[in-house]
């Protein structure tokens, strides 16, 4: 009986993207482990790199500097072999709750959205619910059409670094 409870428990760990209104996207996962591990997965630069990039992108994270503390910033740094220039993401920590709560901005453009990650730990296992709020339609439709849909990947990705697979 503990396989058939295993088998639908990672059946309903799925990752959920939707469209909550012109101006939202809200992607949620439960993880199989507890929140302070998920927390240090989304906060220590190291472990970050690891899941961060969807593989199938092609890209890489050439590198990762994160000051995580309410008014600290971040930079990161990828590579695409489409492009000659690096691409730079930055943006400040407008909250850092420990192993409960991230909000940052994205601010490498005035198009860039307020994220919120949340960690919500019940019997050992942790519901992340990423919350983007962009300034327009538009820029949620470019989200969209581009870097959101990495985001199941991702996740995965993530799930599998927590289950301490590579």
């Amino acid at each position: 009986m503990p396989e058939a409870k295993e088998s639908s428990s990672a059946a309903m760990n799925r990752t959920v993207v939707e469209r909550k209104s012109d101006l939202e996207l809200v992607v949620t996962r439960t993880f199989n482990a507890p929140a302070h591990i998920v927390f240090e997965a989304w906060s220590k630069p190291e472990l970050f790199k690891q899941w961060w990039v969807p593989k199938s992108a092609g890209m890489s994270l050439l590198s990762c500097d994160m000051d995580i503390r309410t008014g600290g910033t971040y930079l990161l740094v990828f590579r695409h072999p489409a492009f000659d220039q690096p691409m730079t993401f930055f943006g400040t920590y407008k909250e850092v709750t420990p192993h409960k709560r991230l909000v940052w901005t994205n601010e490498e453009s005035d198009q860039g959205a307020v994220t919120t990650v949340t960690f919500e730990e019940n019997a050992g296992k942790t519901r992340v619910t990423l919350h983007e709020r962009y300034p327009t339609t538009e820029a949620l439709d470019e989200a969209l059409a581009g870097s959101a849909e990495g985001l199941p990947e991702q996740f995965a990705q993530l799930d599998e670094l927590l289950a301490g697979g590579s």
